[in-house]
């Protein structure tokens, strides 16, 4: 067993992206095609405002090799986050990378793109570890098109997305892709120690690929600035979950009072129809004594009311 920097942490997943070869190696796995070559773009859409901002992104431009052996160059947008975000977020970033001259092609139509997302927490009841998300083109009646297409223009228009659930990751190793996940499995935390995982080394033996994504994430955790910067994103994502737990305190605490004045203005009505139909009782009851022949005082003192109040009713 050998300690490896954990690559949920930004800073320790940023220094394992920028190494070209790793980032082929997982890109492939996901993509489930040969990476031949990797560049990171820059993107405009800064994530540097942290109180406001908890996703990580790296935007790549990579050339795959089709499975007829052309190569292609597409875009990947990939986002990873610690905790549950807004959907809007992923999407504000999608529109920037669309609105970006940048990535567009020659016939001025955007590269292809496919989005990842790497998240730290579940999403609903889905339970595939990995969820793969693909447009597909369809006429009138649902019947699949696939003549002319891919088509540069559709492809635009429209991306397929791949989700990871990385607390769905429990060191099964299946395929190749779980092979590759498994070293964002958090059930490999160390007891004491969140920034550290616990890896059996001789799994990824005869892997090349792998021992290199290993060795990378060695010399991470022992380097004393990078424990520093995941001891400073730790900081940073306990204030965000305090100030989350704070906002969900008080949205429950809203709510319930909400349901309280609903509940007592329910009552209120309640109270106010039993009120009109006790009235409207003693009223019904006031005419029928003044028909039996009755007089105003008579009734006043059978019923306990006063004469002015046995008038009033009489004028209803």
């Amino acid at each position: 067993m050998i300690n490896v920097a954990n690559p949920i942490y930004d800073v320790v997943f940023k220094y394992m992206m920028e190494d070209e070869r790793i980032a082929r190696t997982i890109l492939s796995a996901l993509l489930k095609v040969e990476v031949l070559a990797v560049e990171v773009r820059p993107h405009e859409y800064s994530d540097e405002n942290r109180n406001m901002i908890s996703v990580f992104r790296i935007d790549f431009g990579a050339t795959i090799r089709q499975a007829d052996g052309k190569e292609k160059l597409i875009l990947i947008e990939l986002q990873k986050t610690w905790l549950e975000t807004e959907t809007l977020r992923f999407r504000q970033y999608l529109g920037v990378h669309y609105s970006n001259p940048k990535n567009m092609s020659d016939r001025c139509a955007a590269f292809p793109m496919v989005a990842i997302y790497l998240l730290g927490h579940k999403v609903g009841d889905i339970e595939e570890p990995v969820l793969y998300v693909n447009h597909q083109s369809c006429d009138y009646d649902g019947k699949i098109v696939t003549k002319g297409l891919p088509d540069p223009f559709v492809e635009s228009l429209t991306h397929d997305s791949i989700i990871v659930q990385i607390p769905r990751l429990h060191g099964r190793i299946n395929n190749r892709l779980d092979k590759v996940l498994s070293i964002f499995d958090q059930t490999r935390r160390t007891n004491d120690d969140n920034r550290i995982l616990s890896i059996d080394d001789s799994e990824y033996r005869d892997d090349a690929e792998m021992e290199h994504i290993i060795h990378r994430l060695v010399a991470a955790a022992a380097s004393n600035e990078m424990r520093h910067q995941m001891n400073v994103e730790d900081e940073y994502f306990s204030a965000i979950e305090k100030r989350d737990t704070e906002i969900l305190m008080r949205d429950k605490q809203l709510a319930e009072q909400k349901v309280q004045i609903s509940e007592q203005k329910n009552q209120l009505a309640e109270q106010k129809n039993q009120l009109a139909e006790q009235k409207n009782m003693l009223i019904g009851t006031i005419k029928m004594l003044v028909n039996a022949g009755l007089s105003v005082e008579e009734i006043s003192v059978k019923l306990g009311k006063d004469i002015d109040t046995i008038l009033q009713m009489l004028e209803e």
